[in-house]
């Protein structure tokens, strides 16, 4: 596994909030992912595994999260290409926006 962890919110090394992105080889089961996420104690770890030509991601927030009623994520593309996705739940729904090059089509579970 390769883990980067990634400045958000800023384009200062050092500075924003941290977050961790693991690049696996094959997907590790949820409770080690869990436990990586804890250990890493940032406020997001995203995991991704390569398939074929597409990358899948699981994004895991700690439980405290839901506590403080949080409802936004913003996923930066961390390649050259860069980009931005902005994502908010409301209810039942998930809505997005900003500017990312497509990487991967995938199902939601809320």
């Amino acid at each position: 596994m390769k883990q980067y962890i990634v400045d958000a919110f800023t384009d200062r090394v050092f500075h924003g909030n941290q977050a961790a992105v693991c690049v696996l080889e094959q997907w590790l089961p949820e409770d080690l992912m869990m436990d990586i996420t804890r250990e890493n104690n940032f406020s997001e770890t995203a995991f991704t595994v390569k398939e074929g030509e597409k990358w899948h991601l699981r994004h895991i927030i700690p439980y405290w999260a839901d506590l403080l009623g949080k409802n936004e994520l913003v996923a930066y593309q961390a390649s050259r290409r860069g980009g931005t996705l902005y994502c908010r739940r409301e209810g039942g729904k998930i809505f997005m926006a900003g500017k990312a090059a497509l990487y991967a089509i995938d199902e939601l579970f809320l």
